[in-house]
């Protein structure tokens, strides 16, 4: 049998689902973080690419829900559940949240990275979902591609090379 994988990519701000054999993938992880949610069971996984922390920093206008952690979490975890993924199931693999640049100020507004990596563990603790891993920090950034068949994220780190979790 001739097993065709297509790899999802996921953009900046964005978010999708993918079930096996598919893959899902989003590159440029500076200060953003990559949250998987997953159902190992199901084998359905859903990635968001969450730039910011939180929408209350939003312009007016039209939120996208994909670009902040308070959102695009609880979105993403309802879109999984509507596939057919089971709330109670879902797992979460994190990765991104670099301090890309070193501002001599100790400007709070200017630790992206940091603060994207708290919204995002607030938001999953907050709906229950546990993190079963996580390659977050640091200053390189970061390419994510995961498989729902084997539940393994694949991290090509800048100048680190691949690591898996």
């Amino acid at each position: 049998m001739n097993d065709v994988r297509q790899i999802v990519k996921v953009g900046i701000a964005d978010m999708n689902i993918v079930k096996e054999p598919n893959l899902i993938r989003t590159s440029g992880l500076g200060s953003c973080v990559g949250v998987i949610l997953y159902d190992p069971l199901q084998k359905i996984a859903g990635l968001a690419h969450v730039m910011l922390p939180d929408s209350s920093l939003a312009k007016s206008g039209s939120l996208n829900i994909a670009k902040y952690a308070d959102t695009a979490i609880k979105e993403l975890a309802s879109c999984l559940v509507k596939q057919g993924a089971r709330k109670a199931a879902l797992k979460a693999k994190i990765a991104g949240g670099a301090q890309m640049f070193q501002f001599s100020t100790g400007n709070e507004m200017m630790r992206i990275g940091p603060r994207n990596i708290e919204a995002v563990k607030k938001q999953l603790s907050a709906l229950h979902i546990i993190i079963v891993g996580e390659d977050v920090g640091g200053n390189n950034g970061r390419t994510i591609e995961f498989d729902p068949k084997t539940c393994i994220l694949q991290i090509r780190t800048v100048n680190k090379g691949v690591t898996y979790l």
